[in-house]
């Protein structure tokens, strides 16, 4: 059960990192619909607009890896992973987070500190226009999200050993997915039965658990634990 704690604990923080920077959407939205008003209706452009909307959408994009990393949210080849049994996908897993995701991420935070630590040494601002905005503060969200990340990915290892000592992939959080979306739409409609409705959820729900690689439930034996 240790186990499962560490999991979760990190799963809190990978959740509520990911919704709390989900918001600079709203900010980003706002910002770009602004400046579409000032530069076609008042025909007055802002210069330095372009590099805060990459800013915003930067750190978005950045600091959402690891919630996506919670949620199995990456892309990934998985025509045959989605075949094998639980233990052999943890395998996997586990194989290619050390090969390659660990040394990767790694790269990513050094390289990001040492990116970051210049720029706020130098207190360096955009060239993109005259009077760029400073964008020092923006290069620490490079090693921030790869820690962030690697913390994820921690969580991944512990649940794949899991996986690999019980048979069974240890629950994910639960979020509001597309299927909610689904289930709402189909309890309101008056054209569609419960039986219809039934049918459409378990489907829904059978394509949304491929797309996180757990399709394949384990034999009587595998899902115990040893």
């Amino acid at each position: 059960m240790k186990s499962r704690t560490v999991i979760r604990a990190i799963d809190q923080v990978s959740y509520w990192s990911g919704k709390s920077f989900a918001w600079l959407i709203v900010a980003l939205t706002f910002v770009v619909s602004v400046e579409v008003f000032k530069r076609y209706i008042l025909n007055s452009p802002t210069a330095w607009i372009f590099d805060l909307n990459n800013m915003l959408y930067g750190t978005l994009f950045m600091m959402c890896g690891a919630y996506t990393l919670a949620q199995g949210g990456h892309v990934r080849a998985d025509f045959v992973y989605t075949y094998l049994r639980p233990r052999v996908q943890a395998a996997l897993d586990l194989a290619l987070y050390f090969l390659f995701f660990i040394p990767g991420i790694l790269g990513l935070i050094y390289a990001g500190y040492d990116y970051a630590a210049l720029s706020w040494r130098i207190g360096e601002h955009s060239t993109v226009t005259a009077e760029g905005p400073p964008i020092y503060h923006f290069k620490s969200v490079i090693p921030i999200a790869g820690a962030l990340v690697m913390l994820k990915g921690v969580a991944e290892i512990v649940r794949c050993i899991e996986c690999l000592r019980t048979g069974a992939w240890p629950p994910r959080l639960s979020d509001v997915e597309e299927i909610d979306v689904i289930d709402t739409q189909l309890s309101k409609s008056e054209y569609v039965d419960e039986e219809s409705r039934r049918v459409a959820m378990d489907s829904a729900k059978a394509i949304d658990e491929a797309a996180r690689h757990r399709t394949v439930a384990p034999d009587d034996d595998e899902g115990k634990a040893p």
